[in-house]
C-alpha cells in the first residue's frame, strides 16, 4: 500500500487492537527508544543478517516519505545495525520510523535527531558493510511477526502491531469506537460505579471475554451476533 493511501491511525492505540486481534504484535521487549511517539505507515522490511549491514544501505536509498523501515536481524543479540548516520539517512528520505528486531548505537544523537525507532536495545558493537548477505523488500520476521513489503505498521508506547492493508480500515474503525466507549467507562468508574457493574452490562464473547460495551454496539449494528 503506497503511503499516500494508508488509512490515518494517528488516534488508534496498538493496546487498543489487542483486545480483539491476536496475530501480528510483535515481540514485547521491542518498544520505542523515545517515549510518547505513534508511527504508522506501510513496511520496508529489511533482511540484515549477523555483522552484514548492506541491505540497510540499500534500503535507504530507495525508501519513500512515510514508509516505515522494518529490520529483521535474523536472530543477531549483539551487532547494532542502526545508529547516526543511518538515522539521518532515513531522516532525509522522509520515513515515518524505524522497527529494529535488534540494537541500535549512538544513543545520544538518535534522540537528539528526534527519529522514532523501536528496538530492543542498544550495544556498541556495529554491523559493516560487507556486501554479502541480506535483501530488501521480501518477507521478513520481525519480534516473531511475519511482515511483508507494504503491510501496514502500527507502533506507540505499548509496542508494534503489523496490519493486514486489507482490514487495516475496518480494524481502526473498531478500534476507534471502543476508545470512544472507555471514555464513558472512565467517566463512570470516577463516579462511583464499580467495573463489575459496568462489565455485568456487555455480552461475553465465545471466548469468555468481554469486551467494550460500544464494541458489540459496533458488531450488532453491523449485524453481527
Amino acid at each position: 500500500m503506497p503511503p499516500a493511501l494508508c488509512p490515518d491511525l494517528s488516534a488508534i492505540e496498538t493496546a487498543t487492537l489487542g483486545h480483539f486481534l491476536t496475530e501480528g504484535f510483535m515481540a514485547p521487549a521491542i518498544q520505542a527508544l523515545i517515549p510518547d511517539r505513534r508511527i504508522w505507515g506501510p513496511a520496508l522490511t529489511v533482511r540484515l543478517p549477523g555483522v552484514d549491514g548492506s541491505a540497510l544501505v540499500e534500503a535507504l536509498s530507495i525508501a519513500a516519505p512515510g514508509e516505515v523501515i522494518v529490520i529483521d536481524r535474523c536472530g543477531d543479540l549483539r551487532h547494532a545495525c542502526f545508529g547516526a548516520v543511518t538515522a539521518q539517512a532515513a531522516v532525509a528520505r522522509g520515513v515515518a520510523g524505524v522497527v529494529i528486531d535488534g540494537f541500535v548505537t549512538d544513543l545520544s544523537a538518535l534522540l537528539a535527531l528526534g527519529l522514532p525507532i523501536w528496538c530492543r536495545g542498544r550495544s556498541p558493537v556495529t554491523t559493516r558493510n560487507r556486501q554479502m548477505a541480506g535483501h530488501v523488500g521480501g518477507t521478513v520476521t520481525c519480534g516473531g511477526s511475519m511482515v511483508s513489503r507494504g503491510d501496514i505498521i502500527l507502533a506507540d508506547e505499548s509496542g508494534v502491531v503489523v496490519l493486514d492493508p486489507a482490514t487495516v480500515a475496518e480494524n481502526a474503525a473498531i478500534a476507534r469506537q471502543m476508545q470512544h466507549a472507555e471514555i464513558d467507562i472512565l467517566r463512570r468508574l470516577k463516579a462511583g460505579e464499580t467495573l463489575k457493574a459496568i462489565q455485568a452490562e456487555t455480552k461475553p464473547d465465545d471466548d469468555g471475554t468481554r469486551r467494550s460495551l460500544l464494541n458489540l454496539s459496533f458488531r450488532q449494528q453491523r449485524g453481527q451476533p
